[in-house]
C-alpha cells in the first residue's frame, strides 16, 4: 500500500472541451498542465474521444497520437502522471462515437449521441458482443500503448468512462468475455501499468451487469465517480459520506484497492439554478470531504474537473442543455483558481495504516445484487449510524 494517495483532476481545456484533440493547442496544454502541477496535484485524467483516435474501423489517426505522447511529455517534465480513458465515449450526459460505431436503425437512446459533428437517434453497436467492434477496440488498445510504451509518466489505463451509460452488456458472462480481451491486449504490450475501468454510482444502484465483482476479476484496481447532487437517496446534496461509502462499498463487492476517479460539485461566484452552488457552499462541500477522506483509504481523489467551459462553448453539446456542466471546474474560466483551491492546493492525503473494516455490512457481497438499490439505501444509513458514532470531531483545515 502506498504512503499517500494521489491527488489528481480530470482535465479538458476551457475554451475547446470535447473538441480538444481537433484543435489541438500544444501552448495551451503547457500552460494548463503548469497550472495543475504548481496547485500540488500529481494525476491528470484524460480521455480519448473515440471518434478523433479511430475515424475508421482500421485507422487509428497517427495525427491524434502523437498529439497524445506530446501531452504527456508536457506531463512528464511537470512530475505529472496520467490516466488515459479509452473508447470516450459516454461524456457529460452524451455519447461521443464514430459513425462506424452507429447502426442504420434509431432507437430510443437515455443519451444523445454524437457523431460527426451533429446529435443522432441512432442505435450503438454493442461492443461486448460485436466481434468485429471488439477487434477495432483491441487495435486502438495496441496503437496507443505501443506510442506510450514505457513512458515514465504513464499512470494506469482506463478501459471507459460509465461504459454503463453508453450501454449494458447482455449479461456478467459477456461482459466478462469483453473484460479479459481488452485487459489483456494491454498487458500484451506492458504488463506493469495498471488496467481499471471507470464505473459509477449508478452501477451500484442497480445490476448493470458490469460492476465491482465482474471488473475486479481482470482489472488491477476499481474506480468509482461519486456525486452526492445526483443521489436521490439522501436528501443532502453537500453530503461527503456518500463518497466515503460508495467508495468502500465498490471496494467490498469487489475485493480490490478503489481510486475515487471522480467527485465534485457545479459552483459559481454566486448560487445560480439547480445543481449549482455558490463558491462559498463549494468550499464548504470541499473542506468536509477532504476532512472525511485523511487520511484516505483510497488509492487515489481526483476531481472534476480542470475548469468552468468557455461560454463559445454553451451553444454546443451537451453543454447547451446541461447547464450545471459548465461550472464544475476548479478553475474558473479566467484560469483563476475558485476560493476553495486554496484548500485543495496544500493538500497531502495520507493512506490509513489500520485494515479497513466492513462491520456495518451485515450480507455477502454475492448477495447484494440481488436487490442492489435496497441494500445500499439501508446499507448507507448503517454507514452513517457508524460514521456518527466513531468520527472525532473535526477542526476546520485552516
Amino acid at each position: 500500500m502506498k504512503d499517500e494517495s494521489i491527488l489528481g483532476i480530470n482535465y479538458w481545456p476551457i475554451d475547446t472541451a470535447m473538441a480538444w484533440w481537433h484543435r489541438f493547442d500544444k501552448k495551451v496544454v503547457e500552460e494548463d498542465l503548469s497550472r495543475i502541477q504548481e496547485v500540488g496535484f500529481k494525476g491528470v485524467r484524460i480521455f480519448l474521444i473515440w471518434e478523433d483516435f479511430q475515424p475508421h474501423p482500421q485507422k487509428i489517426s497517427t495525427k491524434v497520437l502523437d498529439q497524445l505522447v506530446t501531452v504527456l511529455n508536457i506531463g512528464h517534465l511537470r512530475g505529472l502522471r496520467f490516466i488515459p480513458t479509452f473508447f470516450t465515449g459516454h461524456m457529460s450526459g452524451i455519447n461521443f462515437l464514430p459513425l462506424w460505431m452507429l447502426e442504420s436503425r434509431e432507437e430510443e437512446n437515455r443519451f444523445p449521441v454524437f457523431s460527426d459533428g451533429k446529435k443522432r437517434k441512432n442505435a450503438i453497436r454493442n461492443f461486448y458482443v460485436d466481434r468485429e467492434v471488439m477487434k477495432s477496440q483491441k487495435l486502438l488498445l495496441r496503437e496507443v500503448s505501443r506510442a506510450l510504451q514505457g513512458h515514465p509518466a504513464l499512470w494506469a489505463w482506463d478501459l471507459g468512462n460509465e461504459p454503463s451509460n453508453l450501454l449494458f452488456p447482455p449479461g456478467p458472462q459477456e461482459a466478462l468475455r469483453w473484460l479479459e480481451e481488452m485487459v489483456s491486449e494491454l498487458k500484451r504490450t506492458d504488463d506493469s501499468v495498471p488496467v481499471t475501468i471507470g464505473l459509477h454510482q449508478e452501477d451500484l444502484e442497480e445490476d448493470r451487469k458490469m460492476g465491482p465483482r465482474e471488473v475486479s476479476l481482470f482489472c488491477d484496481f476499481l474506480c468509482m465517480h461519486t456525486y452526492p447532487i445526483y443521489v436521490n437517496w439522501t436528501n443532502d446534496p453537500f453530503d461527503v459520506d456518500v463518497i466515503a461509502f460508495l467508495g468502500l462499498l465498490t471496494e467490498w463487492l469487489g475485493s480490490k484497492e478503489v481510486c475515487i476517479e471522480e467527485v465534485g460539485i457545479p459552483s459559481w461566484k454566486n448560487a445560480a439554478e439547480g445543481q449549482i452552488v455558490s463558491e462559498e457552499q463549494a468550499s464548504e462541500f470541499y473542506e468536509r470531504l477532504l476532512l472525511k477522506l485523511n487520511p484516505s483509504p483510497f488509492l487515489g481523489l481526483f476531481f472534476w474537473c480542470y475548469g468552468d467551459y468557455a461560454k463559445s462553448l454553451w451553444a454546443v453539446p451537451p453543454l447547451d442543455e446541461k447547464k450545471h456542466e459548465r461550472y464544475f471546474g476548479l478553475f474558473r474560466e479566467d484560469r483563476s483558481p475558485k476560493t476553495f483551491m486554496s484548500l485543495l492546493n496544500r493538500l497531502t492525503l495520507n493512506r490509513k495504516e489500520k485494515p479497513l473494516t466492513f462491520d456495518w455490512i451485515d450480507i455477502e457481497p454475492e448477495q447484494y445484487y440481488r436487490s442492489p438499490r435496497t441494500h445500499l439505501i439501508r446499507l448507507f444509513q448503517k454507514f452513517k449510524e457508524k460514521e456518527a458514532l466513531s468520527s472525532p470531531s473535526m477542526e476546520p483545515l485552516g
